[in-house]
């Protein structure tokens, strides 16, 4: 089992569970992180540090398309394990839906 980062941390993308993640497996997009499965561990501390509920367990159903999205973009975008301020439209951003249609960017973020 692995953890996903889900559409909800697009334009949110708060950065609390870099910084308690103890094997560094995040990965930063533009507007968003992924989880690298082959590098989490199952620990589950990234989970409840989501402000945004964006991370969930790979046993939930319909995640599919998570676990794809998570591991191909580890694979491209830089290792990031330092929190940095979430973007200033972060609160009005969450919850909202469509959010992979809309804003979704496979550009690379900043990293470390």
């Amino acid at each position: 089992m692995t953890y996903v980062v889900t559409d909800n941390c697009i334009r949110c993308k708060y950065m609390d569970c870099v910084e308690v993640c103890p094997v560094d497996c995040f990965y930063e997009g533009e507007n968003m992180l992924v989880i690298h499965p082959d590098e989490c561990i199952d620990c589950g501390v990234c989970e409840p540090e989501c402000p945004a509920e964006a991370i969930k367990p790979d046993t939930e159903p319909n995640l599919d398309k998570w676990l794809q999205l998570n591991a191909e973009y580890a694979d491209k975008w830089p290792n990031i394990t330092v929190k940095r301020e979430a973007p200033a439209d972060a609160k009005e951003r969450d919850g909202e839906t469509g959010k992979f249609e809309k804003y979704f960017s496979a550009e690379a973020g900043e990293g470390d």
